[in-house]
């Protein structure tokens, strides 16, 4: 259905940025610790902190779960009996559009939206090439739909380039210690330059050492960030209905637990994440590259199964597509032009420089239904039983959960 945007179907979602949203985290961090900034998009920080109701503190640890939204943990916490406890105090924020990890986390470091830091999706394409570049990795497959070209290269993008924005975390940075622990591969890799550049980053593989190095680094007053990755992991291997998605719940939780319970005195954890999940169904999987009707005047997909940017030939007639796109998924998505999401607000304000990767067309799943291509998207991907990215309530509420202070 082609969306009117002034009224979305019921069940879904419109994107914010304000206060009651994801990119208000770290801006209320730095307020709480009493440091006075604002971001691009108006977020002023100690103002975030008394919107989100902080306390003047000595010391703040975000963390952010990956693919723990708010009504995967409502649903499934009998697996998670430190973060249920907590949960009636609670928040509840709007993440990003799209409502997948690449855009979450730059919005989540520099407080702002996509539409500045240029992260649109999983993958997007690259304006300077015409290839599909893979954001997390940050890697770019010059020619997707030939064969024999799919292997991918480093993207000769340089993250600063892309995302102009400074980072929340370099800014608190010229004021008090700032240290984010994590895995060695993501020390230096483009997504952390791009989106959590300014900290100090300490290596430590396991998620129990990083709950340690972040102890570690409490010993001094000032902010650490924490990611974790395996809730989102699991969830696309099993799916957040699984038993082993509720395996990873409970290790979260209790390491959670082990560091708010060993913080030093005047330490506020902030938990939070970047979406939901929800379960796919293979019954209303759409394959462009069998459909004519979706493949016409198309030369690529971005974005993923959940929320897909459609990049039109030159000359196409962009409404039309849309039009098309919309007649034949029907129920299955909500379409839109990407001029139409941009006037509404979807990305937040879009920079000259972004507008160019923003899809002709896009294409938000509804239900529980993905749009994939098989001449792009391995059988494994199209298989993924756990999916996100679009505007259901379930993927783009994500938790707020204060503990400690």
């Amino acid at each position: 259905m082609t969306a009117h945007l002034d009224a979305l179907p019921a069940g879904l979602v419109t994107p914010s940025y304000g206060t009651g949203s994801l990119a208000a985290v770290l801006p209320a961090a730095a307020g709480a610790l009493g440091l006075d900034l604002t971001t691009a998009t108006g977020l002023h920080s100690l103002d975030a902190a008394a919107a989100l109701g902080l306390p003047d503190v000595r010391r703040v640890v975000v963390v952010l779960v990956d693919g723990l939204g708010l009504h995967n943990l409502a649903e499934r916490g009998g697996h998670a009996p430190f973060l249920r406890g907590l949960l009636p105090q609670a928040r509840s924020l709007t993440t990003c559009f799209p409502s997948t990890t690449a855009s979450a986390l730059a919005t989540l470091g520099t407080g702002t939206s996509p539409g500045l830091t240029g992260l649109l999706g999983y993958t997007q394409r690259n304006p300077d090439t015409g290839g599909l570049a893979t954001m997390v990795s940050w890697t770019e497959q010059s020619d997707p739909y030939r064969p024999g070209t799919k292997t991918s290269a480093p993207l000769a993008v340089d993250p600063a380039a892309l995302q102009r924005e400074p980072t929340v975390l370099e800014q608190a940075g010229a004021a008090v210690s700032v240290v984010a622990p994590g895995p060695r591969k993501f020390s230096d890799s483009g997504m952390t330059r791009a989106a959590l550049r300014g900290p100090r980053y300490v290596v430590a593989e396991r998620f129990a050492d990083r709950v340690d190095a972040t102890l570690t680094a409490l010993r001094d007053d000032g902010l650490v960030y924490l990611y974790h990755g395996d809730v989102d992991k699991v969830g696309h291997q099993h799916g957040p209905d699984s038993w082993q998605w509720g395996d990873a719940l409970e290790d979260a939780d209790a390491e959670l637990r082990r560091l708010v319970r060993s913080a030093p005195r005047g330490t506020l954890v902030l938990v939070t994440a970047d979406h939901g999940q929800v379960t796919s169904d293979l019954s209303t999987q759409h394959d462009v590259a069998t459909r004519p009707a979706l493949a016409a005047d198309v030369v690529l997909l971005g974005g993923e199964p959940r929320m897909t940017h459609v990049y039109t030939a030159p000359g196409a007639d962009v409404a039309a597509v849309a039009d098309r796109w919309a007649d034949e998924l029907g129920e299955d998505a909500v379409v839109v032009t990407g001029e139409a999401a941009i006037a509404a607000g979807w990305f937040g304000p879009v920079a000259d420089h972004v507008r160019p990767v923003v899809g002709d067309v896009l294409v938000a799943a509804r239900g529980r239904a993905t749009v994939v291509d098989s001449r792009l998207h391995p059988s494994a991907a199209r298989q993924m039983p756990g999916v996100h990215g679009s505007l259901t309530e379930t993927e783009m509420t994500v938790p707020l959960i204060a503990a400690g202070g």
